[in-house]
């Protein structure tokens, strides 16, 4: 069953890195600590006994306290889709917009990707001359996929 855990804003991959070092050194029936980037101010634990969970995050800085609710994974599915990289969404030959960074509002090809460093390298499509432009694809929504898939 999955457990909600209230923390301090911004401390959550700190505050599951400590529970789980204490877990480690103090076995509980703890089976998975989840942090989501679109869920901020809780982490997810799931475990069989929520008295587990209270009793090991019990005097650990920044905790807020342990909900007693189940938590439903039909409510954390968006959070879990969510946080897949944003770089499984483009494929090459794609026409993406870039919407940060100096070459802000223009449209470009895709023409390389690098899932390791999230990076995506475009060609921009109204240039005089085409220069590859390695980007972050954080920096770039699709705006039109290819006609090959």
């Amino acid at each position: 069953m999955l457990y909600a855990v209230r923390v301090t804003s911004g401390q959550e991959k700190v505050v599951a890195e400590m529970i789980y070092n204490k877990v480690k050194k103090q076995p509980a029936p703890i089976y998975s600590i989840s942090v989501f980037d679109g869920l901020r101010g809780y982490i997810i634990i799931e475990s069989d006994d929520p008295n587990s969970i209270k009793k090991v995050v019990k005097g650990l800085s920044h905790i807020r306290g342990v909900l007693d609710k189940v938590v439903n994974i039909k409510e954390i599915e968006d959070l879990i889709e969510a946080a897949k990289s944003p770089i499984a969404k483009i494929s090459k030959g794609d026409i993406v917009e870039v919407i940060s960074g100096p070459f802000k509002g223009e449209r470009a090809v895709v023409k390389r990707l690098d899932e390791s460093k999230d990076e995506i390298t475009v060609e921009l499509v109204e240039a005089a001359v085409p220069i590859p432009v390695t980007i972050k694809v954080e920096m770039v929504k699709l705006f039109k996929k290819s006609e090959e898939t």
